[in-house]
């Protein structure tokens, strides 16, 4: 059990790197992070399918379709929305709405997968909902409070930032959902080479976003120094190292926790991402968090916690 919380809260830490490359890198567009981390993401790939070339040789042309949508919605273009909206909000506010999904995860389920795995009784969802609203509420206004402060403020920007957060959501709420579908309608396959499959397919995807992006910055932005930036050292070795540490370690990381825990206790754990995403985010505004985003945090966690304990419950079949 304490190894297996070891592995789960070095994952969630390790998760926590992405939301901090954008801050690192404020002067490299969202598009750009996005397509280099899963460049780099794709290249780590490539010996991982050596191993895996027996599974591999097994997909069919679907499955190769299907995994090309995973990648495509569940990694390139949920980064570019979770980049953007750090950029142009800071840290906590897309933190915190990235903190709901495994909720949201669970609800949207509950809505498409009730007949197969259970219904998740909304009576007993409402409340916790409630308190994940009102911490989102209050980070959000003490957001809010402290941009007020600052002159020139960009209000447009902060709002168009919460918008591409609750993109991000919904990206990553159809990815598990659609992937777990994939898995579960394929028992023969092995999760494993699926998910080489998915990191094989995003390379192709970043390099054509990688070309896509050089031809727009020639173009529109002629004094973006490309391939790699005005600073490429920081922004290669940011990308290696989220490629490799959030994308590849912090998956093994979970995988090892998922093993050793029960599977009730995983799910609740998913909270160490959130909290290590909020401590690089404060970190790196050398700031501690004022009361309100304080109780916002707490009401966030609480409520994830409680909703994560509500169970399905499975379903009469229907008599004629």
């Amino acid at each position: 059990m304490f190894t297996g919380i070891a592995f789960a809260l070095a994952a969630g830490t390790l998760w926590g790197l992405v939301f901090i490359a954008p801050l690192l890198l404020p002067d490299y567009p969202a598009a750009l992070l996005s397509v280099g981390r899963y460049l780099a993401f794709g290249l780590i790939a490539l010996p991982l399918a050596w191993l895996d070339r027996r599974e591999l040789a097994h997909l069919t042309r679907a499955d190769w379709r299907e995994a090309l949508q995973l990648s495509l919605i569940g990694n390139v273009l949920y980064y570019l929305f979770l980049a953007s909206a750090i950029q142009r909000t800071g840290g906590p506010l897309p933190t915190m709405l990235i903190g709901t999904l495994p909720v949201v995860i669970a609800i949207s389920a509950n809505l498409f997968n009730h007949q197969r795995d259970g219904h998740l009784p909304w009576g007993k969802l409402l409340p916790p909902l409630a308190v994940i609203l009102a911490g989102i509420a209050c980070v959000n206004q003490a957001e809010l409070a402290a941009l007020a402060l600052q002159p020139g403020i960009d209000m447009a920007r902060y709002g168009s930032g919460a918008i591409m957060a609750l993109l991000a959501v919904a990206c990553w709420t159809w990815y598990p959902i659609r992937n777990g579908n994939w898995l579960r309608a394929h028992p023969q396959r092995k999760p494993r080479g699926w998910a080489t499959a998915q990191g094989l397919a995003t390379l192709p995807l970043a390099l054509l976003g990688y070309a896509g992006f050089w031809l727009y910055s020639t173009l529109a932005t002629p004094g973006f120094a490309m391939p790699l930036g005005p600073t490429p050292g920081k922004f290669m070795l940011m990308m290696l190292g989220v490629a490799l540490l959030a994308s590849w370690l912090g998956t093994l990381c979970w995988n090892e926790a998922s093993q050793r825990l029960p599977t009730s206790l995983a799910g609740q754990l998913i909270v160490f991402e959130t909290l290590a995403a909020l401590t690089f985010a404060y970190l790196l505004r050398g700031q501690w968090p004022g009361g309100l985003s304080l109780a916002g945090i707490g009401l966030l966690l609480a409520g994830v916690l409680w909703a994560m304990r509500v169970r399905p419950e499975k379903q009469a079949p229907a008599t004629a």
